[in-house]
């Protein structure tokens, strides 16, 4: 129960400290409101830092009980907390990056390849905090990692084909020229 209090101060400090820096006002200025689903950002982190209070005294109070594979189990949730906080941050933060590159795109020009370039972007991004998320909770993200090469190298191979193409047909005509000069100048 006392843990469970200082969590509870704790989180309404932090809130408090998060209010007065101005965190949600900057928020809300620079156009992230929007893309976060105008979460308040400052109730968010003191909630976090409430429950992961909690948690911590809720270990050492059984391990003052001496329940050793709850102790145990608790333990491991608390060393692993950290992560999973990090790996929430980093995936907020990646989502909200994500939107706002590409609602300012969207705002700062109006030409069809640059719309769909800043969707590319949008879903790179929106990738690669996935990613990172998942590798910091622990999980294997090889699979993901080879996939992403592998559309990479394919999408690569397929503007290469294209533009090779598409020169090798354009320029055919002149081709013939070119090499009648080409020889001349042997």
């Amino acid at each position: 129960m006392i843990g469970y209090f200082v969590g509870w101060a704790l989180g309404k400090a932090f809130t408090w400290l998060l209010n007065k820096i101005g965190l949600d006002h900057a928020v809300s200025k620079s156009g992230f409101a929007k893309q976060m689903g105008h979460t308040h950002l400052p109730n968010l982190g003191g909630e976090l830092v409430k429950w992961f209070v909690f948690i911590i005294f809720l270990q050492v109070a059984v391990n003052i009980l001496n329940l050793n594979v709850l102790s145990s189990l608790l333990g491991d949730f608390v060393n692993w907390l950290p992560n999973v906080l990090v790996a929430i941050i980093v995936l907020f933060f990646g989502v909200a990056l994500a939107h706002y590159i590409h609602m300012k795109i969207r705002e700062t020009t109006k030409m069809r390849g640059m719309i769909v370039m800043g969707g590319v972007i949008k879903v790179v991004i929106l990738y690669f905090a996935l990613v990172i998320s998942l590798r910091q909770i622990g999980i294997n993200v090889n699979f993901l990692e080879s996939t992403f090469l592998i559309l990479l190298g394919a999408l690569g191979l397929g503007f290469a084909l294209a533009l090779g193409i598409g020169l090798g047909l354009g320029v055919r005509s002149h081709a013939e020229e070119w090499i009648k000069k080409f020889k001349k100048n042997l």
